[in-house]
């Protein structure tokens, strides 16, 4: 259980850009170095933690202590990885009006902001990879990424189509229809 909380307390710790910007760090800690879920189950437990309700980094967080250890690893490692970003946050609060106005503080915000976006757009190729989309169907993201900015399409839409489609192709894969 300490192992599991100082795990994501970590990746809580180092994290800038929320949940998404985890997705390596946890991939790393959780995939590669402890070897608690494979590299399935991993890619799985992302998809459930995008469609549940609520932040992404507390629902991956909460599915992989469950899965180690129950109720009390989902309490744990949901501690863990909020925990950080509650104490960072009180700390900000309690000196940033004495230095919003700073140019250096200025400075490193604008600074941090290309790095947040390639924290982001890093597991984006690595969850291609591990989910098999290669240029015979990377059309299928393009498409939800376009109708999604593009379009204003909800993201649920594109979920529940993707659902529907997933079903009918694994049952026409399978021979079933």
């Amino acid at each position: 259980m300490l192992k599991l909380f100082i795990t994501f307390f970590k990746i809580g710790l180092f994290t800038i850009g929320g949940g998404y910007a985890m997705i390596p760090l946890i991939e790393r800690d959780v995939v590669e170095r402890n070897r608690w879920v494979s590299k399935e189950e991993f890619l799985d437990l992302l998809a459930v933690a995008q469609a549940a309700p609520g932040v992404f980094a507390v629902n991956i967080s909460i599915f992989i202590g469950y899965k180690l250890r129950g109720v009390w690893g989902s309490i744990v490692a949901a501690i863990g990885n909020v925990l950080p970003s509650v104490l960072i946050i009180l700390a900000i609060a309690f000196f940033f009006s004495s230095f919003s106005d700073n140019r250096v503080v200025n400075n490193i915000f604008m600074g941090l902001r290309p790095a947040v976006v390639a924290l982001i757009a890093a597991p984006v190729f690595s969850v291609a990879k591990s989910a098999r989309i290669g240029w015979t169907n990377v059309w299928i993201p393009v498409l939800s990424a376009l109708l999604i900015v593009c379009f204003g399409v909800s993201p649920i839409y594109i979920i529940m189509v993707a659902v529907v489609a997933g079903i009918l192709w694994g049952r026409v894969k399978g021979g079933k229809v």
